[in-house]
């Protein structure tokens, strides 16, 4: 019965007529005209804009959303696209279907849109048609910008961030964060100060969105505070400028802390004696006799807030002399531990006295005999901690190993430059300081160390962009030697390409050529 259906079945055909202009033949329509009569005789694109002026600020690359709005786009992106569409009035008379961008100069102030739209026409007749709109680029400055060109000085919002420690470590570090994340692509003026750096926006917003940034990357505390500017009486308009003071905590990483009391407590009796490890937007501590650890954060510091009894300007240098785990590698906070008991001598007692160490360290995993080491020195340190003394009965160790050092093998590599670079900040140096201008041996000391940091520790590298050093030339002493005798090293794929533009315009005119 199946093979009796599928004999008797009738294909349809579809019938053709002929168009009522041109005559030629055509599938049927409502309209009963073939596309090219149809186009003739309606124009779906007429009331629509053919012809915009936009308004675009050179200096900070944003076009003007009417009335007052500021929009950031660049050229040929998403951003810029949709707003080049919005911008068109009676679109919504007609269905937009695709929008692209075609090609001009990037110098002819002229932005063109492809436009390909649809509408209902003629009996129901759907009709779809592509037309190009041509946007005229105006160059004005916004109002911020405009108002920065005529006084640089002339600030809405400071931010002033603050460390109250003998070094800058944290603010190189932070400094990379910064541009990472664009974070102070608003400041109008970066200046640097003795202890710390000022931010300076046209706009409260900005300064508001900064200490957001800020509190979510390192522990902070801030206050703000405003001045009156001036006070139009009669349109009863004020005028403020806003000042944050931003205060990082006092603790950094590597940094030998004794826990107060009641903060040891709530704690769970943890130290008293702990390193800090890492410094985000908590800190974490860990003892490095027993492997306990804590995270702090911002609230819970500055309540009970305690300073650090050593800090990392303090390392004393030290050989393993023989080592002894005692437990397995553990994880903690993402950083991996053993614990062990070593036997280490002071590096500046060689030749003098036989003095030797019996300590506990964290640091089983990565030190064997023979290697250098870096701790503090508690047998002769000279420490009048008033949280110390308030433990009677605890008994000092002679030294608490922090980090495995790599001094004895940069010694060959000394002054010669490395395969990456970082970015800085355009930063102003402030000359009326107490003591003049900073002492720029001390600056370059002090960056050197915080480099070699990120060179040893991989974690602290994971939120910095590092590039290619275009001036580094591979030498073939280095190239021979073996993997043993290097130092550590940033890997080649954790870095990025420095994009030049200038480097782009020569590659463009050697493929000319």
């Amino acid at each position: 019965m199946a093979e009796d259906a599928c004999m008797f079945m009738v294909h349809q055909t579809i019938g053709s007529v002929l168009c009522c202009k041109c005559g030629i033949p055509m599938a049927p329509n409502a309209a009963n005209m073939c596309v090219k009569c149809l186009r003739s005789e309606v124009d779906i694109t007429e009331g629509l804009q053919k012809h915009v002026i936009i308004i675009h600020c050179p200096e900070c690359d944003t076009y003007l959303q009417p009335p007052r709005t500021w929009i950031k786009a660049q050229l040929e992106s998403k951003e810029l696209l949709t707003f080049c569409v919005k911008r068109l009035k009676n679109l919504n008379k007609v269905r937009l279907v695709h929008a692209e961008f075609l090609w001009t100069e990037p110098h002819s102030k002229r932005i063109k849109v492809k436009l390909r739209v649809q509408k209902e026409v003629l009996n129901g007749a759907i009709l779809e048609q592509a037309y190009t709109v041509e946007y005229v680029v105006h160059e004005q400055m916004c109002e911020s910008c405009s108002r920065v060109q005529a006084n640089p000085d002339q600030w809405v919002a400071a931010v002033q961030l603050r460390q109250h420690v003998s070094h800058r470590r944290t603010f190189f570090y932070l400094e990379q964060l910064i541009l990472r994340h664009d974070a102070a692509v608003r400041a109008i003026r970066i200046k640097q100060m003795e202890q710390g750096v000022d931010f300076f926006f046209a706009n409260r917003s900005h300064g508001v969105k900064f200490v957001e940034f800020l509190g979510k990357v390192v522990p902070i505390r801030s206050r703000h505070d405003k001045q009156l500017v001036s006070h139009d009486i009669k349109s009863n308009n004020y005028n403020y400028k806003y000042t944050f003071s931003v205060e990082i905590c006092p603790i950094c990483r590597e940094d030998l802390i004794c826990l107060p009391s009641k903060v040891a407590v709530s704690l769970g009796n943890l130290g008293p004696l702990v390193i800090c490890t890492k410094v985000s937007n908590n800190i974490a501590l860990l003892d490095p006799f027993t492997l306990r650890h804590c995270f702090l954060d911002a609230d819970q510091y500055w309540r009970t807030s305690f300073k650090s009894l050593l800090s990392s300007r303090q390392l004393v240098e030290y050989i393993v002399l023989d080592m002894e785990a005692l437990s397995s590698e553990v994880n903690v906070g993402g950083l991996k531990y053993v614990l062990a008991d070593a036997q280490v001598a002071r590096v500046s007692d060689f030749g003098k006295n036989d003095t030797i160490f019996s300590v506990r360290t964290h640091l089983g995993h990565l030190l064997n005999p023979g290697d250098y080491a870096l701790g503090y020195d508690l047998y002769g340190a000279n420490s009048n901690d008033i949280e110390l003394e308030k433990y009677k009965g605890f008994v000092l160790p002679d030294a608490i190993l922090i980090k495995k050092s790599y001094e004895e093998k940069r010694q060959r590599k000394r002054g010669k430059p490395r395969a990456w670079k970082l970015k800085s900040l355009n930063m102003e140096v402030d000359d009326s300081a107490k003591g003049g201008r900073v002492d720029e041996e001390k600056m370059e000391s002090e960056y050197e160390k915080f480099l070699r940091d990120l060179e040893e520790n991989p974690e602290l590298r994971l939120n910095i962009s590092l590039y290619h050093n275009k001036e580094y030339q591979p030498s073939e002493v280095a190239s021979t030697m073996t993997d043993g005798e290097e130092g550590p090293t940033v890997p080649l794929e954790e870095l990025l390409a420095d994009l030049d533009l200038s480097d782009v315009e020569a590659e463009e005119d050697t493929m000319r050529e």
